[in-house]
This record gives C-alpha cells, structure tokens and sequence, in this order.
C-alpha cells in the first residue's frame, strides 16, 4: 500500500464520527481513499456524515501530519490494516459496523479466523479461575485463538490459560496502541504480542474512556465465532460483548455457577435466556465446529441478477475470476494490471455487493447465482 494510501487512512481515523459505510460510498464513489479524503465537502454531506464531523475532518485535512504518526507506529512495530486489505479478519468484516482501520501489534495470522472471546468479572472467584483454566487450555490447545480485553480478571486469565499451553492469544484495547489499559498489564501485553497481537481501532494517544468500551467489545466479539462468559455478575460489563455477539449472530456460551453467588448470576441468567451451558472444552468445539462450516456455506451469497459493474476497474477485476475457481490476490493484481490497493478496495466493495466471496485467505471467486 502507497505511503499516500496509508496516510489518508489514518487522516479519516482521527475524525470521530467517520464510519466504514461512509468511507465505503465515497470509494464508490471516488475509487480511492486518496481520491476519498480529497473529495469536495459537499461528497461528505452527501454521504452521511453529520455536520460536526465533517467540520473536524476539514480540520483534520489542514493540520494533521500522518508522517509524525507513522514513524511513531514504526517505531513501536505497528501494523496498519485498512479494511481492504486481504489480510483484515473476514469475521470481524462481516459485522454491522465494522472498524475501517484496525492498529495491529504483533502478529495477526490466518489461523487466528478460528477465534473465540473469553470474558468475564474483573473480580474473579477460585471457582472461576478454575474454570478459565479448565476451559482456556485444552480450546488453545486445539488451534482455537482466544480473544479478549486484558482486563484485570477473567480477561487475564484467558490470556495467560492460552499462553500457558503454546496457544494464540489477541488483546482487543480500548485506547490508543501506544497505549495499555489496564497500565499495569505490560509484561502480559508483551507476552501476547509475541504469540499472538494487541489491536486497536482509536487514534494513537486515546485515553480508555469509558464510550470506548461498548465500541471496543463489538470488536471482540466480531473476531470470534462465540463468546464464552466464565463468570459475571447481571451488571457486569462482559454482558455488553453478550449484547454485540447476538447483535452480530454470534454463539454465546455461560459457565453455569453457585445459585446464591452474586459473581455467577449473570452467567445464570445468560443460560435461562438460552445460552449453550458449558462445563468442558468440547461442549464449545463441536459448536464451533459447526459455526465455522455455516460460515463457509455463507460466504456463497447469490450474485445479484444482471450485476453490471459501475466503473471500469470493478469490470477489469471480475474478468479475472471465476465462480468455480478462487483466485489468490497476488494473481488478480497479475492479471488486472490495477495496483494491489485498487484490487484490495475493488475486491471488498464487491464482497459487500455479494457480487464474489472470499472463499479462503486472500483467495477470491465470483458468487454463485440463486436457484
């Protein structure tokens, strides 16, 4: 991705209010996400965007300097992962409003799509420290990468339980990368980056407060094909990812727990209300399981009929592919002659179209049509 590229994908990042269909219409509109952070103030009204975000964005545009911000994110080893990228998580894409732009530090592998979120109290029982262990260890084992927010508590101990046993762990921050929350989680962030990544979707420098929580809890949850609570109390805030899970058509397991604990009544009533009661690592596996084959069968979404495309580059990449064959990426940017960007934002307006599906990592095919 050009330097241009990137700088106008971190530019939009420091507007609050930019979401990715606004981002997404105007690369229709536009072509490009340089071209998309240049357009005319009349494009952003157009689009959607309120009157205060567009003001900031027309601030943004005169004063903000990405190559301060990108050397800052060299030196901490950050990877910037735009959501047209091929490599950005194809569960977390398919959410409602999914992070244009995500922060990544450490590694984020094409593996790490078999993902489950563990959450919990921040004031863990013995019992639920068990459980975490209990559960945490043989799902690592098994390829599963667990999820979380590295908060004090359940969050922790699913990180550790992971990494305990070799597994891959990821760190979902509600701050900015070049941040932690809680601060004193250091040596356990460092640990996870080595054998997994921290992700942020904010700005470098932004504080946890608390209106990110619920925004970093969808991202969570949107990683995973479920979402395990270990144990929570009815107003605890691992209810909120619950909420985005279900949102997102996402699993949701509870470990069931003493009836007269306030720290289990939530996981209580999470089973009440029809959540997959869980007391071993094979009660998730076989659910997972089966998620992950429902989520292959959907990818193959009817081509919408007589699909013409609306400009040329949307043209020149669908030459390229085929409804019973993928194609890897580095093949259609061969074939297309169109930069990678171009490809990569081509490719996912198309999916969001369900013109093609991405039928594995990086490799795409034309959908097939209903019956």
């Amino acid at each position: 991705m050009s330097a241009e590229a990137l700088h106008s994908w971190l530019a939009f990042n420091q507007v609050r209010g930019v979401r990715w269909t606004h981002i997404h219409a105007l690369l229709e509109r536009y072509g490009s996400i340089e071209a998309a952070w240049h357009a005319p103030q009349a494009a952003f009204y157009q689009v959607g965007l309120p009157k205060q975000a567009i003001e900031m964005l027309l601030q943004v545009r005169n004063t903000y300097d990405a190559d301060v911000a990108l050397r800052h994110l060299r030196q901490l080893g950050v990877r910037l992962l735009p959501i047209t990228e091929p490599d950005y998580p194809l569960l977390l894409r398919q959410i409602p409003d999914p992070p244009f732009l995500l922060y990544v530090r450490g590694t984020l592998q094409a593996e790490d799509q078999n993902a489950l979120a563990v959450v919990g109290t921040r004031s863990a029982t013995e019992y639920g420290k068990r459980m975490t262990a209990h559960l945490v260890e043989p799902l690592a084992k098994h390829g599963v990468t667990i999820v979380s927010g590295l908060a004090h508590g359940i969050d922790s101990l699913a990180h550790q339980a992971a990494l305990r046993v070799g597994g891959r762990t990821i760190a979902v921050l509600p701050c900015g990368i070049d941040r932690l929350y809680p601060a004193d989680q250091g040596e356990l962030a460092a640990q996870i980056m080595a054998h997994g990544c921290l992700i942020s979707e904010f700005p470098l420098g932004t504080k946890a407060e608390p209106h990110n929580f619920p925004q970093r809890n969808r991202v969570i949850s949107g990683l995973s094909y479920g979402v395990l609570v270990v144990e929570a109390s009815e107003r605890s805030g691992a209810l909120i990812t619950v909420d985005c899970a279900l949102e997102q058509g996402r699993e949701v397991f509870a470990v069931p727990g003493n009836a007269l604990s306030p720290a289990s009544s939530g996981t209580n009533a999470l089973i009440r209300s029809g959540a997959t009661l869980t007391t071993s690592a094979a009660d998730i596996l076989d659910a997972l399981s089966a998620a992950r084959t429902a989520a292959v069968t959907s990818k193959v979404a009817p081509q919408p009929v007589n699909y013409t495309p609306e400009n040329a580059d949307e043209a020149c990449v669908l030459r390229c592919l085929q409804a019973d064959r993928a194609r890897h990426i580095d093949d259609i940017v061969r074939h297309s002659g169109l930069p990678v960007s171009r490809v990569s934002a081509v490719l996912t307006i198309l999916e969001v179209k369900g013109v093609i599906c991405q039928v594995s990592a990086q490799r795409y095919s034309l959908a097939l049509a209903a019956k």
